[in-house]
């Protein structure tokens, strides 16, 4: 079995200016100062605006950390008014985009016939995606959680290679633990993303299943974040309000 890197990857949704993500990718980088990122990578997202000014900062001060986008559309270019192309993101040098996080899909009626789409539309501008699947507290309640998340995996790797899914990552956030402060247990987290794993391998074989890093997201905090990191199918975390916190989203990045 491949040895997964872990990644924490930090979702600044519809915050901070581009001088307020400036000071805080800063002050981030300055947290982390003796970090092997060799050992835990380390993301940031920041809105569109602001992706600029970050990637300046961490390339004229030879930051690690790895600069991410939250969305992106899947057409190449055209009429598409306030659509972002994903070839825009990768000449600003955008390593990992979110796509079909809930908010996504909940608010803006995204379909996983759409992210989907956005999947292919990044691996082909050379950037990797960070697949977002999760169920909301009535399909938990209702016994529709493992449906739900599977039906979302199985349309997000919908015709792509084993060497993508391989390489791609996976976030499973419970949309109920989202902003909420309610965390799933370790134990509830590992359920689900060893559920996650196991769609996979059925879509794209086992060692993709093996290779591809999960992500657990959903009011993760230094205080939780070791206990959530120990388990075995759990990669990484994709963190939101504790990100926009340079010493909170620091002590998840440590959490050994």
């Amino acid at each position: 079995m491949p040895k997964r890197i872990p990644i924490i990857s930090g979702n600044w949704k519809m915050n901070l200016n581009h001088l307020e993500a400036l000071t805080l990718v800063q002050k981030l980088s300055y947290n982390l100062a003796g970090h092997n990122y060799d050992a835990v990578e380390v993301t940031v997202h920041p809105p569109f605006v602001d992706i600029r000014t970050v990637q300046t900062a961490i390339e004229s001060d030879r930051m690690s950390i790895v600069l991410g986008a939250q969305n992106c559309y899947f057409e190449e270019k055209g009429a598409f008014t306030g659509e972002v192309a994903p070839s825009m993101l990768a000449k600003l040098n955008v390593s990992y985009v979110i796509l079909g996080h809930s908010e996504r899909r909940e608010i803006f009626g995204e379909t996983d016939e759409m992210v989907n789409k956005k999947v292919h539309a990044v691996f082909k501008a050379g950037m990797t995606p960070i697949l977002c699947c999760g169920e909301t507290q009535a399909e938990r309640e209702g016994g529709e959680a493992e449906a739900k998340v599977g039906g979302q995996i199985r349309a997000g790797l919908a015709k792509l290679s084993t060497e993508q899914v391989a390489s791609m990552v996976i976030a499973y956030e419970p949309i109920w633990a989202i902003g909420t402060g309610l965390t799933a247990t370790p134990d509830d987290a590992q359920a689900m993303c060893k559920h996650v794993r196991t769609v996979v391998a059925e879509v794209a074989g086992q060692a993709a299943a093996d290779a591809v890093r999960i992500q657990y997201g959903g009011s993760v905090k230094g205080g939780n974040a070791s206990e959530l990191m120990a388990q075995p199918d759990i990669d990484g975390a994709l963190v939101g309000g504790a990100a926009l916190d340079a010493d909170d989203f620091a002590r998840i990045v440590q959490f050994r």
